[in-house]
């Protein structure tokens, strides 16, 4: 298997890195190197700049918006975006919504809902996890009973991430009881902005609202914004998984990880010499570069999959694994690397116009926030733990 970027795609990853480079503001790109808050306008703004440029929705088929760009193409224009420190591009219509709707949903779903993704109309969250089902999600109890032309949804949804700017929500709630917990479950799009729901912050470990739980009490919901069949939505949602895991798994955002550590490592210093030439400091860094090559092989598998079509499952389960497990690792060795700069941890130095003591060179500033921030990332979008049992499942029939 040849590893090496064909001509035409060494000339696109050029175009790309010219673009960035030309649009991307630089003092946007420092808030992502040293993890400043970003505003609801900073996302919004990166995903207008993007959808002008028409590389916005770059894996859906061009029929609905997409770019028609190969999975490599993809790789490329992602990997490049993390390693420019672009804004992560809100996920939720765009890369797990949108799919669905393009596989799943009915025609006139199609044509009112993808545009508005596009164009920024409608700011979407995902309402899967409840208290008691997370990794366990077929344990759900958000409840939607049919009531004529509509649903009346009652019930609870944690780890709600940006609900705070969201308009919209896709859920996974229960229509029915009978047979096994997967068959009774629905997927319905619900207006955040209806009488009975309500968003209350969750303030996490470092600091930052980034997620919410949000509550639902007698929300009446169109039967119209039923995607597919009712009793189906676990369908749906496994289908949707595969993007989120993948997405997880943040290949892009570990090579620029790499990048920063080994610059770490040549300005840190361990008894008068360099941390880089410091043998076991070195294997570590050597361990996680050759997996994370390993990973990004896994990674083009699986998006190569998805554009042919399908729906992979133990691959992206297999990448989830292993690329959450290489980017909590990468902290920990930046953390190793910046030594007593590691402890402190300033939750207000992240925020726009802070003006106060910094601990340590620029660099370390974020370093802690961000490995308390990645903790979850082994956990959220099914634990790993889950992932291997899937793995089991699928490939031993365990």
């Amino acid at each position: 298997m040849d590893l090496n970027y064909s001509h035409a795609e060494q000339a696109f990853q050029t175009e790309v890195r010219d673009w960035l480079a030309g649009n991307l503001a630089p003092e946007l790109a420092h808030k992502i190197k040293y993890e400043q808050a970003l505003s609801r306008d900073d996302m919004q703004g990166w995903h207008d700049t993007l959808n002008a440029k028409g590389w916005l929705a770059n894996h859906w088929p061009e029929e609905f918006g997409g770019t028609g760009w190969s999975a490599i193409e993809r790789h490329i224009f992602e990997e490049e975006c993390c390693l420019a420190y672009a804004p992560r591009v809100v996920p939720f219509g765009l890369s797990m919504l949108g799919p669905v709707l393009i596989k799943y949903g009915s025609e006139a779903q199609q044509k009112h809902w993808l545009p508005r993704i596009l164009d920024g109309s409608d700011w979407w969250c995902q309402g899967y996890s409840e208290p008691g089902a997370g990794s366990d999600l077929a344990s759900l109890r958000c409840k939607a009973t049919r009531d004529g032309d509509h649903y009346i949804v009652n019930g609870q949804k944690t780890w709600t991430t940006l609900a705070q700017h969201a308009n919209m929500i896709f859920m996974l709630v229960r229509t029915s009881n009978e047979g096994k917990p997967q068959q009774g479950i629905s997927f319905l799009l619900i207006d955040m902005d209806s009488p009975g729901v309500e968003v209350r912050p969750i303030h996490l470990l470092e600091g930052t609202h980034e997620v919410n739980e949000v509550f639902f009490t007698d929300v009446r919901v169109p039967a119209e914004n039923l995607v597919g069949e009712e009793n189906m939505g676990w369908t749906y949602a496994k289908y949707l998984l595969t993007y989120e895991r993948t997405n997880i798994a943040g290949i892009g955002f570990s090579m620029a990880a790499l990048s920063e550590l080994k610059d770490i490592a040549q300005d840190q210093k361990r008894a008068g010499r360099k941390l880089a030439d410091d043998p076991l400091f070195a294997a570590r860094m050597a361990r996680a570069e050759i997996a994370l090559e390993n990973a990004r092989i896994t990674n083009l598998r699986v998006v190569s999959a998805a554009a042919a079509g399908g729906a992979p499952g133990a691959e992206s389960s297999m990448l989830k694994i292993k690329g959450t497990e290489i980017r909590q690792e990468l902290d920990t060795l930046k953390r190793k690397a910046i030594g007593a700069y590691a402890a402190p941890l300033i939750p207000e130095a992240f925020e726009p116009g802070y003006n106060g003591p910094m601990v340590g060179p620029e660099y370390a500033a974020p370093i802690a926030k961000h490995y308390f921030n990645n903790r979850k990332i082994t956990i959220f979008g099914g634990s790993n733990e889950i992932q291997k049992n899937i793995i089991s499942k699928m490939i031993l029939g365990l």
